[in-house]
């Protein structure tokens, strides 16, 4: 295990993120209280394949009837109704 101060982590921080990507556990302290502990950055579990995207296209949540309008033009209307009122 080693132990750095902010300060000494902070003139070699190349040198102790290659010690952790080592396996080293690296400790910085701030006065002499452990504070941050560094370690490598966990892979991601596995690379996305295609049949995921496929299952994904296959399963995915539909309305249940067609938009017959988009965004704006719902905005408009719900609007101008609003103002007939």
């Amino acid at each position: 295990m080693s132990i750095f101060s902010v300060a000494e982590a902070k003139n070699n921080l190349s040198k102790l993120i290659d010690l952790a990507l080592k396996g080293e556990q690296v400790t910085i302290t701030r006065h002499g209280a452990p504070v941050v502990e560094l370690r490598p950055a966990r892979p991601a579990t596995r690379a996305i394949s295609q049949a995921d995207l496929d299952w994904l296209e296959a399963n995915a949540i539909r309305p249940a009837r067609p938009i017959s309008e988009d965004a704006g033009a719902l905005v408009s209307r719900m609007r101008d109704e609003e103002w007939e009122r």
